[in-house]
């Protein structure tokens, strides 16, 4: 089992940035490939970005291309969301994914097997 845990959210201004990280325990993420989802109010929780096990290929949503970067550290079994330029429709909970069986398509959320509980983040304009 892994568990993990999100954390880094908060409240921000419109322009601003934050950094997410998630950060896993009861086995290491090195071989898993993870991805970063949101899920707005009254809305399907929806892709942002994936990264594969070694971090050499990374993958975005149009809307955060340019604005978000994906990063993991395997030594220290973490994955990070940087975000900046932040609009008020990134307003959401930021849920941290792994993909530990592999295969399937790092867009879908049935391709992962791990979940965290989600931070807030929130957008003010």
């Amino acid at each position: 089992q892994v568990q993990l845990v999100e954390s880094g959210g908060g409240l921000v201004q419109a322009g601003g940035s934050l950094r997410l990280s998630c950060a896993a325990s009861g086995r290491t993420l090195s071989s898993y490939r993870m991805g970063w989802f949101l899920q707005a109010p009254g809305k399907e929780r929806e892709f942002v970005a994936a990264i594969s096990w070694s971090g050499s290929s990374t993958y975005y949503t149009d809307s955060v291309k340019g604005r978000f970067t994906i990063s993991r550290d395997n030594a220290k079994n973490t994955v990070s969301l940087q975000m900046n330029s932040l609009k008020p429709e990134d307003t959401a909970v930021y849920y941290c994914a792994a993909n530990a069986r592999g295969g399937g398509t790092y867009l879908y959320i049935s391709s992962y097997d791990y979940w965290g509980q989600g931070t807030q983040v929130t957008v003010s304009s």
